[in-house]
């Protein structure tokens, strides 16, 4: 097993965060994507074990009693979100670093627990208003959620200072080149 670094990236919905992670991982091929579980339903081409681990609230429940996960929490009302070790351990296993894709909770707790060999990056949107705007482009939030997660992000950018790096994504091909320097940096140390 190779040293156990974790890159752990963390945003309000709708920062850009899943594109950037994409660009990441196409770039940089040491580097494997920490594939975490929910409780919610998959979107349209979401598959399970690919973009999610999808499980029942009785499931997840039962992994928690079983202390499967690095760290875990209801995200959204009713959502539950957590990384499992055993995913982790997989990547680590293979030869590569795990690049975990989180909320902000999540990143903290995993940060917490892993201070020596963990990157935490926060990816910040240039404005609450772009950020809105990029949820109503996704066309996936009802108003009820768009508010919930605006609420959200607005207190997420509370804790961006926590974070080992910041990347303000208002330049897709600058917050890329940003992050995957800042991860080579990292991984080569």
């Amino acid at each position: 097993m190779i040293s156990e670094k974790i890159i752990i990236i963390t945003a309000p919905s709708g920062s850009g965060k899943t594109t950037l992670v994409k660009r990441v991982l196409a770039a940089y091929p040491k580097v494997a994507f920490s594939v975490s579980a929910c409780t919610r339903k998959p979107r349209p081409g979401e598959e399970h074990a690919r973009d999610y681990y999808f499980y029942t609230d009785t499931e997840f429940q039962r992994m928690i009693e079983d202390d499967a996960f690095v760290e875990w929490e209801m995200v959204y009302t009713g959502k539950y979100y957590g990384t499992l070790k055993s995913e982790l351990n997989r990547i680590w296993n293979s030869g590569r670093f795990p690049l975990v894709d989180i909320d902000v909770n999540g990143a903290l707790a995993i940060q917490k627990r892993h201070p020596r060999t963990a990157l935490s990056i926060f990816i910040q949107a240039p404005s609450i208003d772009i950020l809105r705007e990029r949820l109503l482009l996704r066309g996936t939030e009802t108003p009820q959620t768009l508010e919930e997660r605006i609420d959200k992000a607005k207190f997420e950018l509370t804790f961006a200072n926590q974070f080992d790096k910041i990347v303000v994504n208002d330049d897709l091909d600058k917050a890329t080149e940003e992050l995957i320097a800042i991860v080579e940096g990292f991984l080569s140390a």
